[in-house]
């Protein structure tokens, strides 16, 4: 399997796109999140990603830079189904509260010939916490996050060889994650910038964690490969250097910082 970064900033980035990813697997492709626009189109584009070969989408909140670029989604599939372009069903995993707010969405913006294929050939599929999906023949478990701001889930997908990929959202650490996360062999976190910039950009009160929080993290709970992600952009040229710099010195697993359109294998 194999990770596509659609987007790696947060909400507010204007230099890369927010976050969102693919996994695939050979030919079969899960889509996470969707950015903040129709900018998900172009970077699926550049990616070399047919929209129409997406079938499986996990959306983990209602925050603009990840809900409304899954709107886009929704048009292009629906669409492209109704022009006969579009295979099979497509599917769309949320919390219940989130799927509700998403067919809101369709109704109002999507026309009437996109929005009567919903329960029909797209469908919003509820998960509850801890509840388990079989997506493309892997096994993700859904959990809540324990956000005190929108409800939030993030999942953890088990690979083919006993590895464990778990995705904890774009916020800091719960404990309430630690049956996932302790000892993960890829563990995906948000990191909003450094922590030698933290009097800058103001992480803790947009509730995020600093490159140092998570690599701290990451090394107490035995994480072998540590992603960060959902960063600022005012560092974009040198993030990398930058973000490993101070990461290395709290981490000792392998620090991935990836750029828009990296992909990586797990």
């Amino acid at each position: 399997m194999k990770m596509t970064l659609l987007g790696t900033g947060n909400a507010l980035v204007t230099e890369c796109y927010n976050t969102c990813y693919v996994l695939s697997s050979g030919e079969d492709h899960v889509l996470v999140d969707g950015g903040g626009g129709n900018t998900v189109l172009v970077r699926l584009k550049q990616a070399g990603i047919d929209v129409n070969a997406i079938h499986h989408i996990i959306v983990t909140h209602k925050h603009i830079d990840h809900v409304l670029g899954i709107i886009w989604m929704m048009r292009m599939i629906c669409q492209n189904m109704n022009a006969g372009k579009y295979e099979g069903e497509a599917y769309l995993y949320a919390h219940q509260e989130l799927t509700e707010m998403l067919l809101s969405l369709a109704e109002m913006l999507l026309n009437k010939k996109e929005v009567k294929l919903i329960g029909e050939r797209v469908h919003l599929v509820p998960v509850a916490d801890g509840e388990k999906k079989k997506i493309l023949g892997y096994t993700y478990t859904f959990f809540d996050i324990g956000s005190t701001k929108a409800k939030q889930y993030g999942y953890m997908l088990e690979l083919k060889d006993g590895r464990r990929l778990v995705c904890c959202g774009d916020e800091p650490y719960n404990e309430r994650e630690e049956q996932y996360a302790k000892g993960s062999d890829w563990l995906l976190h948000e990191a909003f910038c450094l922590d030698a910039q933290a009097d800058i950009f103001h992480p803790y009160e947009k509730h995020h964690s600093t490159v140092k929080d998570a690599c701290m993290l990451a090394e107490k709970l035995q994480v072998k490969n540590l992603l960060l992600y959902h960063t600022e952009d005012k560092n974009i040229a040198r993030r990398q250097e930058l973000y490993r710099a101070e990461g290395e010195q709290y981490f000792s697993g392998k620090l991935w910082i990836p750029e828009d359109l990296d992909v990586i294998e797990l």
